[in-house]
């Protein structure tokens, strides 16, 4: 095996192996799961000297845990924490990096394989380096399955481990991200009295109820929830994606539901949204059954940053402060184990998940430069 000496070689590298999360791989399991990445990077950690180590998150999945030792007792540890799996493949040609006018293209190039490979190569340099800092722990964790039901970091918070500072991998251009919106899906749900078409008026419709309610959450809660605010958020959103009712044009319909996507402010959960949507609904004379899709928390993140770690890594980064995400990712899963976190990787979440996803090479190598620094950098 032959070891890349650039950031952008082990990205192509890592785009050309397939790791879509099982959930995507839309029946062809040639592209499904994280293995094969996770195989490639702990034999390039083997090459290097460092610690490889794994742990199961669910059948056929795993976290790649990779660790350059401090070499003194009491110590720092840092966690660098990108994803391993991606969202799925439409046809073979995303699996083969194409480089045109300073951009890599492929699956993956910025979500969040751009991150795996900025964040591995620093590593790497730091352990290769003689006059690396002595008080430093540095542990590379590839998550597996962010990209559907977070059961890498679910894992690893399950594990609470010590660390000083954990290095969420995503495409943040840079920037040093240390507040994420959370994320909740929930199923609502009206039901009616079914009737001939040509009688309506015996039945009691299930999608004039749900249009109701439709309206009253893309007009006044919309409203309400623009007055929440947040210094790095903004306002929490909340968007009806699918709605669902009925049988035929000629029976009048005895059940409808919409499925509906919140994205949450600290402070905020389920429970607090839930209970919004019933108020919505008594308001609006609407009977409602609500059901937590996810079941399973998508919290908010805000990292205090006034620790001394954060401002440590600010500071490498050449940032006076942080900024926020509207994105949810698995920072706030190990946040809520204790572990301080700051999101943070080359690339514009913009080109994540599309077809053409890419990412700029000039981004890639400044953000390992970046990180190397950090690594480096004495506590």
């Amino acid at each position: 095996m032959v070891t890349p000496i650039t950031a952008t070689e082990l990205l192509r590298e890592l785009i050309r192996i397939p790791s879509v999360n099982p959930a995507f791989a839309e029946g062809n399991g040639a592209w499904a799961g994280e293995e094969r990445v996770g195989r490639y990077l702990a034999g390039l950690a083997r090459q290097a000297g460092l610690r490889v180590a794994w742990q199961s998150v669910g059948q056929g999945r795993r976290n790649l845990f990779v660790t350059l030792p401090a070499r003194k007792r009491r110590h720092r540890r840092i966690l660098l924490a990108p994803h391993l799996d991606t969202v799925g493949i439409s046809e073979a040609s995303q699996l083969e990096p194409e480089m045109t006018r300073g951009r890599i293209y492929g699956r993956g190039a910025c979500d969040t394989k751009g991150s795996v490979a900025a964040m591995f190569q620093a590593m790497l340099q730091v352990a290769s380096l003689p006059e690396r800092p002595r008080d430093t722990e540095i542990q590379f964790v590839g998550l597996a399955d962010e990209e559907h039901a977070q059961l890498g970091s679910r894992a690893l918070a399950a594990k609470a481990p010590a660390a000083d500072l954990a290095v969420v991998g995503e495409p943040t251009r840079l920037a040093t991200v240390v507040a994420h919106k959370g994320v909740c899906w929930l199923r609502l749900e009206t039901r009616g009295k079914a009737a001939h078409g040509s009688r309506p008026e015996l039945g009691r419709n299930a999608i004039l109820a749900m249009a109701q309610m439709v309206v009253a959450l893309e007009t006044g809660y919309a409203e309400r929830l623009r007055e929440k605010t947040h210094p790095l958020l903004g306002a929490p959103t909340v968007n009806v994606g699918i709605i669902r009712g009925g049988k035929q044009p000629n029976i009048v319909p005895d059940a409808c539901s919409v499925r509906i996507d919140r994205r949450t402010l600290p402070q905020e959960s389920v429970a607090t949204v839930r209970k919004e949507l019933m108020t919505i609904a008594r308001e609006t004379g609407v009977k409602i059954r609500i059901e937590d899709l996810r079941g399973r928390p998508g919290p908010a993140l805000e990292t205090d940053v006034t620790l001394p770690q954060v401002q440590e890594f600010l500071r490498s980064m050449n940032c006076r402060q942080g900024t926020g995400a509207d994105y949810f990712c698995d920072a706030a899963i190990l946040a809520e184990a204790g572990i301080p976190c700051v999101v943070f990787g080359p690339g514009d979440i913009a080109q994540a998940h599309t077809e053409r996803e890419w990412i700029a090479e000039r981004s890639l190598e400044r953000g390992t430069g970046l990180l190397r620094r950090y690594l480096m950098a004495q506590p």
